[in-house]
């Protein structure tokens, strides 16, 4: 394999893109400028360089697009639930239990990591996004805290291990001949350490900023200026506010009970042999369909004659937040999509298969890692972790369970472990713990937190969480 100059403009380009956020500034402009060079120097056509700018983006949105879908129709359905008054009494059930931030925090991990272990943290994020994250901010949990307790359950700890559904340890046990179910029970376990450390490390952070319960927090996150009217309604006022009244409290009841069953059914079509399994992107499509047939049956119940505009108001109001939330990312995620041959092949946009210049690299220096257990157990986590850069998870996995192999024969350290590493740096990182521009917009979306504010709470918990997990691997397997 030929490292060309191009390979080393991405390289340089990672680099200043890392270095930037380091620095806690914005990086669309190095991703934008960085993508030009390096498609310029592939290419050797400076329109294909300025094309690619534009293109490097519209894929990002292309790839990303369902999140951004599933953000504005749950959005959308909130909205439309404001009009009847049922977001608030729709989280009067869960307040019973959520008593305090401190009980918030904990429910919010547990719900999403069981969710997340059974349907990928894809159909999970909606879900406790649209019902729990509200009744948590009531309790005094900051929206930071509530986004940091659903990515460390969801879109690390279980999404890492994959023990359920098992696709993440089939693609690292693919290129070497390991295992699956060995690498699944491994990943497992280490992934309980990284992820009982990053949560414990992220709920000691957020200690001192958690407050009493309150419905001014929920106020305030919602950044609604409620006017409160003092005058006396009239009686038709009053039947219409009854009306309403008992819409909230129908819908209330009705919203939660339908993602409830969305759920069961799920959970029984992933062990039912009579049935298809309903995982990852399906499962959010289904939860997104019945968000809009709820969104429809909400506006019918208000106002049945405006209701053909008041739902295309609702669903403009969603997409403006998830652009608004999302847009920013599209750029970012367009360099780092040059890493992967195919969609680097939709970028460049030329008749030839264009080079996957990040996992290029990364063969090319394999042979650096030094034959030590603790430099390879530590290298094939670094090394996961770059391939999680993309903002996928997966797509390195069957390198570093190619490299677990020969790795582990050198340094007499079980592969299986070592696979297991590099699947838990791959997909920590570029899962949606740590990178802007993978599904953890989706959490900071529901948040209501900028990403790159919820990417550097996250840093310290989960890099001593994966940190802790690597040393455990060596010490005892």
């Amino acid at each position: 394999m030929d490292i060309t100059l191009s390979h080393w403009l991405y390289l340089i380009g990672t680099f200043i893109i890392i270095v930037t956020m380091l620095f806690r500034r914005n990086v669309v402009v190095p991703a934008i400028l960085v993508t030009f060079f390096v498609t310029w120097s592939y290419s050797g056509s400076i329109i294909v360089g300025l094309q690619s700018m534009f293109k490097a983006s519209l894929t990002a949105a292309g790839e990303l697009f369902d999140i951004f879908l599933i953000i504005a129709v749950m959005t959308a359905l909130l909205h439309a639930l404001k009009t009847v008054e049922a977001d608030q009494k729709m989280i009067i059930p869960f307040q019973r239990i959520m008593k305090n931030a401190h009980i918030s925090f904990w429910v919010l991990v547990l719900v999403t990591y069981t969710i997340s272990l059974f349907f990928w943290p894809t159909p999970a994020v909606p879900l406790v996004g649209a019902i729990l994250i509200p009744v948590a901010i009531r309790s005094g949990l900051p929206a930071v805290g509530a986004g940091m307790a659903i990515a460390i359950s969801g879109q690390g700890m279980a999404l890492s291990s994959d023990y359920i559904i098992q696709i993440a340890p089939t693609l690292s046990a693919s290129a070497a001949q390991l295992d699956v179910a060995a690498i699944s029970d491994r990943a497992l376990t280490l992934s309980l350490i990284a992820g009982g450390t990053a949560l414990f490390i992220a709920y000691l952070s957020l200690r001192k900023k958690m407050e009493n319960p309150s419905d001014s927090h929920l106020q305030q996150w919602e950044k609604e200026n409620r006017k409160v009217n003092r005058a006396e309604s009239n009686e038709s006022q009053q039947i219409t506010m009854t009306k309403n009244q008992l819409k909230g409290k129908c819908f209330a009841f009705f919203v939660p009970l339908t993602f409830l069953f969305i759920v069961v059914y799920m959970a029984y079509a992933k062990f039912s042999p009579h049935m298809e399994t309903i995982q990852g992107g399906d499962g959010a499509a289904l939860i997104g369909g019945a968000a809009l047939m709820l969104l429809i049956t909400t506006t019918l119940t208000k106002d049945i004659k405006a209701s053909l505009e008041q739902v295309s108001t609702h669903i403009i109001e969603g997409l403006l937040f998830a652009f608004k939330a999302m847009g920013i990312v599209l750029p970012i995620a367009g360099f780092f999509f040059l890493g992967s041959g195919e969609t680097a092949t939709k970028i460049i946009g030329q008749s030839s298969e264009a080079p996957a210049f990040l996992f290029e690299l990364l063969e090319a220096g394999q042979h650096i890692i030094p034959e030590n257990v603790w430099f390879s157990a530590f290298g094939i986590l670094l090394l996961g972790m770059v391939t999680g850069l993309d903002g996928s998870g997966f797509s390195g996995l069957p390198l570093t369970g190619a490299l677990s192999e020969p790795l582990g024969a050198a340094v007499g350290m079980d592969p299986v472990t070592l696979a297991a590493l590099g699947q838990l740096g791959a997909i920590w990182v570029g899962g949606g713990t740590l990178i802007a521009w993978s599904s953890l917009v989706a959490v900071a979306g529901f948040a209501k937190v900028p990403v790159m504010t919820l990417v550097r709470s996250n840093f310290i918990p989960v890099i001593l969480g994966l940190i802790t997990a690597t040393i455990v691997a060596i010490l005892f397997f």
